[in-house]
């Protein structure tokens, strides 16, 4: 592919049901077999609108892997970036760097200081994610555009957002710790569910600087800023279940064959945001028999607990991957900092009223992110900071958590840092977990 940092680079584009384009596997298989690779880096995104920023991402994230490798390197490395249907909220800042102003704002103007409602290039993307339901994408604008002091209004802002995830009584929650059900944030009371989603962006913006930033209405209007967020995370409830299903459905099948070239390359796994979700769950799609090298987890949006042979508020249960890491020859390492405001402080959030577990607990730790805080109920897993994981001797197997925080920590709200992946010192993680270029 022109323009890309690295050389050799293939393209993966899986649907919506973790349907791939054959031509591009095929491809892909015939072209790694041709150039007897020894190993294969294979890259999913988290939440982006394009595929053009999806390959914006990969070229900036690659670009330091020749110079870090050597030209005399005894690798032969491939790339691959996955390509799968995401969004993201055009508020949110972007590999760290600020949110674009809205189409039409005045220079200089922030996101937390434009006027109320959904900004266009948001609009566009839930219509073009959301393909037939954009009636009920341009009311929905309508009724955070107006923020109403009416209840009714309110009310009908949270059976709007039911009506465009098309959440069913009988569709489970696909949930990280074994957890089915049916989002509570859909059948709760949908003012106190804004509620708790305007407190959790107020202390976002807390964190981040000014006292002004705090939100100038009372009454029922200061809930609207909750209700977008609200909408932000069903749209983000169905890309979580989106990515299990393309990772399983989709990659998984995929590795699979890879892994049955001869000679097969070494696969090794990234994944940022969602895309970490995705490839922890091709790691269950794998056929029998395969596994891969290595995964590295930059800023996972998945339960911390996911990978526990048992929960600690649960006995009787295990996170959903616990069985995954047996699939992975090398290290599973999870990457996170303190400074993702969106895994620390909106995830818990929007955890509790999906009703992923029922607690009476608003601080209980049960709803963190391993992008946040690391793998947790895990034995034996090392917790490690950037530095002894650059320098000091890696893990060979198992879970890793490695505190990123030093690199990873710009951004705004309420994403904060959580797309502030490109680093060099994260590019030399992924080297290490997988003994790239160690001979």
């Amino acid at each position: 592919m022109t323009g890309m940092s690295v050389r050799p680079y293939w393209e993966l584009r899986f649907d919506a049901y973790g349907d791939v384009d054959f031509r591009q596997r095929d491809r892909l298989l015939e072209q790694a077999a041709q150039r007897d690779l020894t190993d294969l880096v294979i890259f999913a995104h988290g939440w982006n609108n394009t595929r053009t920023m999806a390959t914006r991402l990969y070229d900036r994230f690659f670009a330091p892997f020749p110079e870090l490798l050597g030209e005399a390197g005894p690798a032969r490395l491939g790339y691959v970036g996955v390509v799968w249907p995401s969004m993201r909220f055009a508020d949110e800042s972007l590999a760290g760097s600020p949110p674009e102003p809205a189409p039409g704002a005045p220079p200089g103007l922030d996101a937390d200081t434009r006027r109320p409602g959904l900004d266009a290039d948001t609009h566009r993307a839930l219509d073009a994610a959301f393909p037939g339901r954009r009636q009920i994408v341009a009311r929905l604008a309508e009724l955070l555009a107006e923020r109403s002091e009416r209840l009714a209004a309110l009310d009908e802002f949270g059976v709007l957002v039911r009506g465009l995830v098309r959440v069913r009584g009988e569709y489970g929650a696909a949930g990280d710790t074994d957890e089915d059900g049916v989002p509570a944030m859909f059948g709760e009371d949908v003012a106190e569910v804004c509620e708790r989603f305007a407190a959790a962006l107020t202390e976002a913006r807390g964190k981040s600087d000014a006292e002004d930033r705090a939100f100038p209405d009372s009454g029922l209007g200061g809930l609207w800023d909750g209700a977008q967020e609200l909408l932000r995370q069903a749209t983000y409830y169905v890309m979580r279940r989106r990515a299990g299903a393309v990772g399983r459905e989709g990659l998984g099948p995929v590795l699979g064959a890879l892994a049955a070239l001869r000679p097969a390359p070494r696969l090794h796994l990234v994944g940022h945001s969602f895309g970490g979700r995705l490839v922890s769950y091709a790691l269950t799609g794998l056929p029998e028999g395969a596994a891969v090298t290595s995964v590295t987890l930059l800023q996972g949006a998945f339960s911390h607990y996911a990978f526990a042979e048992r929960l600690p508020h649960a006995a009787d249960r295990r996170g959903a991957l616990h069985s995954a890491v047996h699939r992975v020859r090398g290290p599973v390492v999870s990457c996170h900092s303190r400074h993702d405001t969106a895994l620390g402080l909106l995830y818990p959030v929007a955890s509790r009223v999906l009703g992923d577990d029922a607690s009476p607990l608003p601080d209980d730790t049960r709803w963190g992110a391993i992008g946040y805080d690391g793998v947790q109920a895990v034995e034996g897993c090392p917790r490690l900071d950037l530095a002894k994981a650059l320098e000091g001797p890696f893990p060979a197997e198992g879970c890793v958590s490695v505190d990123v925080s030093e690199v990873v920590r710009h951004g705004v709200p309420p994403a904060g840092a959580h797309s502030d992946i490109c680093h060099e010192e994260l590019a030399r993680l992924v080297l290490r977990a997988g003994r790239i270029g160690e001979g």
